[in-house]
């Protein structure tokens, strides 16, 4: 075969594979065809990856056919050095009509003003120009009044999925292989041409890119990194649904954070929004798979950092915020649980969680005979009289009518009437009576209705919403000592649950319809352990409920991780009366049970032992850290290293430290 032979089916069969890109391509005809309000210079911008090279060579094959001459300079080649580019696109000079592509222009980027204001005045009579880059035009070009009539930017965005499909079927992917590789490229041409590379899985068995595939996206998708700071940043970015300079600081400590945000929000395959900072589908789904593969530890260890980092934001944030915290720390375990489950990240704008108002009793009421008959209705009258600020009520944006709603009941100890009126609470409050009584300054949390007719306890928007609102209330509250939901559709949300460490405890009959209730012991595992085993990968959370305490009060009923999970809590909250005031140690063996002041005493024992590390010089250092860090209340971990003048690593191997010999005190 001919060279010219070779370069004919390379080109035909390059054409065959450019999948969309109608707009674009529209663009690019008019400016070829010399329309006479057609662009002279078109800037294609996009992510590494996107498909711009493939437009540049549609570009090319479309001017030949004209019969203009094509002049293609690879910018990679050029070193930004001025002469070089002149050399190369000397032709484009010369000849009239001709066309100038110049590929990969990031890599002279800072030529971009002497392009426009010097060489590009050079060109011969009716050249015309298409650039690709991964940075956007500067504002010059649009700014210049001459330069905005001929200057056009087209932003070269992902596939969409009928796109991503077609694309694969061109490749020879089966339809069925196809799901996969779309999920995971994104809309990526480049992800989605090396997804179809790797060699098909066995039938049954989940696609997974290679490691060779992984690192040839790396390279390509993201390019070469400034420093080490900058990969821990992108596996941030990787993981996070939305990156704030503060979930930065949170999660990487000592870290630059204000730097790496700043080159973060310059990255082309990183789009700036009101929320933050997102990465580009390919670029997430790509450094997700290669720090999984590369290092699972590392893995581990970034989400569970943000998963603690996004309980936090949750717990500081207003009533409003709230639910798009949550929402956050939901896109973690978006792959958990399977498709049909109401763990959905997504904000839903359209619908309204509002507090129960005045006059919404009787459509509360309606809605729950509707959805689970008389006898739930029954119950829930009772509840909106006795909790009305335990109910939410949905509405969609822009009506007050409600559309949906649930409560979470609070409960120290129900009322007689409470369990004569709601069957429910009277089968849990026997449960918790019989396996895990509820101790001094604890409650129950009960999410008692969650109520859509019509479509009832299937995933919808609302019950996002609902699942949303519930998480809150768990991450927020203090002093929970068990946690119940039900469900009538049992059988739906049975696994699901599981994951999250809910067991069903009871079935009870409500007026002839079942109603199932999943339960979780938070003085077995808190929620600051909690979030941490969710997003771990292959950790279920635990579940299960704390044995009674002993009638005397001693015994370690505490297991150790809750009891450590629980003194640094303590620690946090020792200028918080009221939050202190809710502690697991308070029913622990640090307290007598017959305390005439269980608070005092329990702040007396931790004082002790913090005297008590003081048996030498390491123990020494140990009690400061400690000390500086929660007692003397610095604000920050920094701000205590400062306050003792030690390095910030030396800091926290002395905190580290002191909290293990604490504990050890303490439980001993």
């Amino acid at each position: 075969m001919s060279v010219s032979g070779l370069a004919a089916r390379l080109a035909a069969a390059r054409a065959g594979a450019l999948v969309g890109r109608e707009p674009e391509r529209a663009v690019l005809d008019r400016m070829l065809s010399g329309a006479a309000d057609a662009p002279v210079v078109v800037y294609l911008h996009g992510p590494g990856g996107i498909g711009k090279s493939s437009l540049v060579r549609y570009a090319a094959g479309q001017a030949e056919l004209t019969g203009r001459r094509v002049v293609h300079v690879d910018a990679r080649l050029l070193d930004a050095d001025p002469r070089r580019l002149e050399q190369a696109a000397a032709l484009a000079c010369a000849e009239p009509g001709a066309v100038l592509l110049i590929d990969t222009f990031e890599h002279c980027q800072g030529l971009e003003s002497w392009l426009r204001d010097t060489f590009l005045l050079r060109l011969a009579d009716g050249a015309l120009v298409v650039l690709a880059s991964r940075v956007a035009p500067d504002v010059e070009w649009s700014l210049d009044p001459g330069w905005a009539q001929l200057f056009i930017a087209l932003p070269v965005r992902a596939l969409d999925a009928g796109q991503a499909d077609a694309l694969l079927a061109a490749r020879g992917v089966p339809a069925e292989q196809r799901g996969a590789f779309v999920a995971f490229a994104g809309g990526s041409p480049l992800a989605l041409s090396l997804a179809a590379s790797v060699p098909a899985a066995a039938p049954g068995t989940p696609w997974e890119p290679t490691g060779d595939v992984l690192t040839t996206l790396v390279d390509r998708l993201v390019g070469e990194l400034p420093g080490a700071a900058h990969r821990r940043v992108l596996e941030v970015v990787a993981q996070a649904y939305v990156t704030r300079e503060p979930l930065l600081r949170a999660v990487l400590g000592e870290e630059d954070t204000a730097a790496v945000f700043s080159w973060l929000r310059q990255q082309p395959y990183i789009e700036a929004t009101p929320e933050g900072l997102h990465p580009h589908d390919a670029v997430r789904a790509t450094l997700e798979a290669d720090l999984r593969w590369r290092d699972p530890e590392r893995y581990d260890d970034v989400r569970v950092r943000i998963s603690v980092a996004c309980l936090q934001a949750v717990r500081s944030a207003s009533e409003d915020d709230a639910l798009m915290r949550v929402a956050e720390w939901m896109f973690l375990s978006r792959d958990q649980g399977g498709s049909d489950t109401a763990y959905e990240w997504r904000a839903h704008p359209q619908v309204e969680d509002t507090p129960l108002r005045p006059g919404d009793a009787p459509e509360v009421l309606r809605m729950a005979e509707e959805a689970e008959g008389p006898a739930s209705a029954a119950a829930a009258a009772h509840w909106v009289r006795r909790q009305p600020g335990a109910f939410r009520v949905y509405r969609y944006a822009g009506s007050t009518a409600p559309v949906a709603f649930m409560a979470m009941l609070r409960l120290d100890a129900p009322l007689p009437e409470d369990q004569a009126e709601d069957p429910v609470i009277a089968a849990v409050w026997e449960h918790v009576e019989a396996t895990a009584p509820v101790g001094w300054g604890e409650h129950l949390g009960i999410r008692r209705f969650a109520v859509q007719p019509g479509w009832h306890q299937r995933p919808s928007p609302l019950m996002d919403l609902v699942s949303r609102r519930t998480i809150a209330e768990e991450m927020r509250t203090r002093g929970r000592a068990v946690t119940f939901t039900v469900f009538e559709d049992g059988e739906r949300w049975r696994r699901y649950l599981a994951l999250a460490g809910l067991l069903e405890v009871a079935a009870v009959d409500v007026g002839g319809r079942r109603q199932h209730v999943f339960g979780r012991d938070w003085r077995r595992q808190p929620v600051e352990r909690w979030v941490e085993d969710r997003v771990r990968a292959g950790v279920v959370p635990e579940a299960g409920w704390t044995a009674a305490p002993s009638p005397d009060g001693s015994g370690d009923e505490v297991p150790r991780a809750a009891f450590e999970a629980a003194l640094l809590e303590a620690l946090r909250t020792w200028h918080a009366p009221r939050e202190f005031a809710t502690s697991v140690l308070l029913r622990s063996h640090l307290v007598p049970a017959s305390s005439a002041d269980p608070v005092a005493d329990l702040r007396g024992a931790i004082t002790a032992a913090l005297d008590a590390l003081q048996v030498d010089s390491v123990g020494v250092k140990a009690y400061e850290a400690l000390t500086a860090r929660y007692i003397a209340v610095s604000r920050t971990h920094k701000g205590a290293a400062r306050r003792l003048g030690v390095p910030y690593g030396t800091y926290r191997r002395h905190l580290a430290l002191a909290k293990e010999r604490l504990v050890e005190q303490l439980r001993q």
